[in-house]
């Protein structure tokens, strides 16, 4: 996997965990496409299906979280991911707490991944839809559920272990942030981004027309490459790295 740093070894195993469908490829599909490219396993994790995403009130709720979970399959399998769980916590109401620590916990010990990547769980006042309450509070719980939920086997102890879903350790915690220290090369799977991302109709079709996505990611994975200090015209993802071995 090419990074800003040179050449970095591409895990075995990735989870990837977000609060909404979309949010994966807003964010991170690129990094996807690379380490699936790369020969990794990588799971995506929904904390919510989405249901609250369409002003639209005539369209049924339990519809619109089938919409969108749909799309998130579908997007998943342009960049190589075939494995997707959905929590069904709810879109807007999510919240940092033992019951999502538990979930999420127990996909980690099912898919058992050497990185985890997920959500800033920091609040960043320059920016209010960056910081969406449901993406912070994703942000936590997964760091919470890699350390020490997943890990210690008294953690929920009846709900995981006695189920048969033994502890497991994760290497790393890739969170998208304002201050990242690894910055991955997606220039070459820029198409695949793209085309992920445009599969969530319900969501991108208004704002595609609107902003030109294409045009709007690649400025935004250009001016990523640059902090990275890639070579120009070079598209990015960056992401700041937790040890948590």
């Amino acid at each position: 996997m090419d990074t800003a740093a040179g050449p970095r070894e591409a895990p075995a195993r990735v989870l990837v965990v977000v609060a909404h469908p979309d949010d994966i490829d807003f964010g991170t599909a690129g990094t996807v496409a690379q380490l699936t490219k790369a020969g990794s396993h990588v799971a995506y994790c929904l904390v919510t299906s989405g249901e609250s995403g369409e002003d639209d009130m005539t369209v049924p709720t339990l519809l619109l979280a089938d919409m969108r979970e749909a799309e998130q399959t579908a997007a998943a399998s342009e960049v190589g991911v075939t494995e997707l769980y959905f929590l069904h916590h709810s879109d807007g109401l999510v919240e940092n707490g033992p019951e999502l620590r538990r979930d999420i916990a127990r996909i980690i010990r099912i898919e058992k991944p050497d990185v985890v990547i997920t959500q800033n769980p920091r609040r960043n006042f320059d920016s209010t839809y960056g910081s969406h309450p449901d993406h912070l509070e994703t942000g936590e719980a997964t760091i919470r559920a890699v350390y020490p939920d997943a890990r210690n086997p008294r953690a929920f102890c009846a709900e995981l272990l006695e189920q048969g879903y033994e502890p497991h350790a994760v290497g790393e915690v890739w969170i998208h942030s304002t201050e990242p220290d690894l910055f991955v090369d997606i220039t070459d799977v820029f198409d695949m981004k793209l085309r992920a991302l445009r599969s969530h109709t319900s969501q991108v079709a208004k704002r595609d027309e609107e902003f030109d996505l294409e045009k709007l990611l690649g400025e935004w994975g250009g001016g990523l490459a640059k902090q990275g200090e890639m070579p120009e015209g070079r598209i990015a993802e960056a992401f700041r790295v937790l040890d948590t071995r």
